[in-house]
């Protein structure tokens, strides 16, 4: 760990070169992507079985600075991805890696919801990945206290089927979407439902307890994405609380419209929990 943060003999570390905030939140988010990372094998692991797909294009919906679309350019070398991420403290790390990957990785910095506008996310200044435009609820920040210091930041947001409008035609093959908006998948699927009939797999992030105000539920989203053809297969993994709870966990859906979940994928295990102790992350 110390070598992560040793200063290079010649100059001062990066980290010292900025306040005592930004520095709080450049640290906290190291520590929490480096353990989530540590976490992530087996989960790498097991979405191999979405390998049975001839993936073309992944959509990386709430990108943060990466985390999702770094595994998949790795696990999918061949596919485009289009990362969606509004926030700029998030936005710059993104930009900086995405410009390294030869024009695979397009960043677009909106958020995405049912409507065109202007809207204000609540921006978590020691750990971003957790921000929404939801505002937390009590036991969001007493389970996850490094999500108790905010700011408001205003950002655009339209609708994924008017961005999906202004790309050029997504490349053959199959479309993958990750959906990780901090209790914003319901409206994110209502703004998307053209680009999410055409997809043929999502991976949503669902939160179990009420994180956030006004977020959607388990029942909501499944019920959305049925509507439209997909069916649930499992659970990639889930965090759960001390008692054994489920606080949040990583779903996958197949789009059925085509062939049925049972005949896309002959993957052994792909729909098994992966149970993980809750700690101060949130993927």
């Amino acid at each position: 760990m110390s070598r992560l943060f040793a200063a290079a003999p010649s100059s001062p570390h990066p980290l010292k070169r900025i306040n005592l905030s930004q520095r709080g939140y450049a640290i906290s988010n190291r520590l929490i992507n480096w353990g989530t990372q540590l976490l992530g094998k087996e989960w790498d692991r097991r979405l191999l079985g979405l390998a049975a797909l001839p993936i073309g294009t992944i959509l990386d919906i709430g990108a943060n600075e990466g985390q999702f679309s770094r595994r998949m350019s790795r696990l999918f070398p061949a596919a485009q991805i289009y990362a969606f991420e509004p926030l700029p403290v998030a936005l710059a790390p993104l930009k900086h890696w995405a410009q390294q990957q030869q024009g695979r990785v397009q960043v677009l910095g909106v958020a995405l919801g049912e409507t065109h506008g202007t809207v204000e996310m609540q921006q978590h200044l020691y750990f971003s990945a957790s921000s929404s435009v939801l505002p937390t609820t009590p036991l969001g920040e007493a389970v996850y206290p490094i999500m108790a210091k905010q700011q408001g930041v205003a950002v655009v947001q339209m609708p994924l089927d008017a961005a999906i409008a202004q790309l050029p035609p997504l490349p053959p093959g199959d479309l993958l979407i990750k959906l990780d908006v901090q209790g914003y998948e319901d409206r994110v699927i209502q703004g998307g439902e053209q680009t999410f009939r055409r997809a043929k797999a999502c991976i949503v992030e669902i939160s179990l307890d009420p994180l956030y105000n006004g977020q959607a539920t388990f029942h909501q989203i499944f019920e959305l994405l049925s509507r439209i053809g997909y069916c649930y297969s499992g659970n990639l993994d889930q965090i759960q609380a001390k008692d054994g709870h489920v606080i949040y966990l990583n779903a996958l859906f197949i789009n059925s419209s085509t062939a049925s979940c049972s005949e896309t994928f002959h993957a052994p295990g792909l729909a098994q929990n992966h149970d993980s102790t809750a700690s101060a992350m949130k993927p």
